[in-house]
């Protein structure tokens, strides 16, 4: 039998695995030597992550294995997605992420009626309800954001955040192409300085400097000049991205709206800027995935996220050495987040392609 025959034998899924991994000579070397390293990296990880792991217990003594101790995950779970937050108020946190993704879900429907004005809604209400329901007030006792931390607090940053950002971008984006000079000056001047200072300056400055600009007596709160000082870097890199998309579309389609008599904004509103975020939602994406994980460096002014917890958590005397189990629940935390919204962007681009034909 020659080889040229083989194809002729083997059915079609082997057939593709033949094609995609064992074409050439050369191509069948890579990929065994990939094999080879993935079962080495693969096999020692799986007997320290599962097989020889601890999962059950409540102090360090039951984690006798070579294993990982997951025990101690099991243990800080709560620190882990609450922080300090009072336990007989977490119900209000689980309430709210409720709310969410049923709102991500409802709205995620294509079918649903009056789709737009939900959408609308959900924005304009969703924001103060989440504040409310964390910081209370109104009825609800008070919980001080000092209090907060773990991974709600990390999903507040990066969803209150990216809330300012997003519009701001977009406003930036719009200015720094404008006509009137002062405006397209006054949104280069802000999207090059945020851009050019390092994250983490900026969150020290804000929390130092912010509170010494405001009039007397007037107190901002630690939480809220982290959530600033994000959203200006991002809204700054957010602002390129939505430029890119607008740079993209042709100049005839804003000229033959206007010849049509529509306005800037309405021209903005119907035609340019659905087109412009389109384009631009694979780099906005990606802008969201570096602020989720950049809310990591709100430690450095003692606001303890997800991994601020880890890390406070692992100066317990009781759980001294558990590094790696911190790390990687936590690591796996954000990879899994930051992947889902990865694939959901990729969704999306594939809808609007099917959508618009291209």
């Amino acid at each position: 039998m020659r080889l040229n025959d083989l194809p002729r034998i083997l059915p079609p899924w082997a057939e593709t695995l033949r094609q995609r991994l064992f074409a050439t000579p050369l191509d069948a070397l890579a990929t065994l030597v990939c094999l080879y390293i993935i079962w080495r990296v693969s096999v020692p990880l799986i007997e320290w992550l599962l097989i020889d792991a601890t999962w059950n217990g409540t102090t360090r003594e039951d984690c006798r294995s070579s294993g990982a101790c997951w025990v101690f995950i099991r243990a800080r779970f709560g620190q882990f997605m609450y922080g300090q937050y009072p336990l007989a108020e977490r119900w209000r946190v689980d309430l709210l992420g409720l709310l969410i993704v049923g709102a991500a879900i409802a709205l995620s429907w294509r079918g649903l009626p009056r789709r737009k004005e939900a959408s609308i809604l959900a924005l304009i209400v969703l924001p103060p309800l989440g504040i409310w329901l964390l910081y209370g007030g109104w009825g609800l006792k008070l919980v001080e954001t000092r209090e907060w931390g773990g991974l709600m607090l990390t999903l507040f940053l990066a969803i209150y955040a990216g809330l300012i950002a997003v519009p701001l971008g977009i406003l930036l984006a719009l200015g720094r192409r404008s006509r009137l000079p002062l405006i397209r000056f006054a949104s280069i001047v802000f999207i090059e300085f945020w851009r050019g200072v390092p994250i983490i300056t900026v969150i020290f400055l804000a929390s130092l400097l912010l509170p010494l600009i405001m009039p007397t007596g007037f107190n901002v709160d630690r939480l809220a000049r982290a959530v600033i000082g994000l959203a200006f870097v991002i809204a700054a890199y957010m602002a390129e991205a939505v430029r890119g998309g607008l740079q993209a579309l042709p100049d005839g389609q804003a000229e033959a709206s206007q010849a049509l008599g529509l306005g800037y904004w309405r021209t903005m509103r119907l035609i340019v800027l659905p087109q412009a975020l389109r384009i631009s939602l694979p780099a906005m994406t990606n802008e969201f995935i570096a602020l989720f994980k950049n809310t990591t460096l709100v430690l450095i002014v003692s606001i303890f996220d997800l991994l601020g917890i880890a890390q406070a958590a692992l100066a317990d005397p009781a759980w001294v050495g558990m590094n790696m189990e911190a790390y990687v629940f936590a690591g796996a935390i954000y990879w899994f987040s930051c992947f889902g919204l990865s694939q959901w962007s990729r969704l999306k681009e594939k809808r609007l392609q099917a959508a618009y034909g291209r």
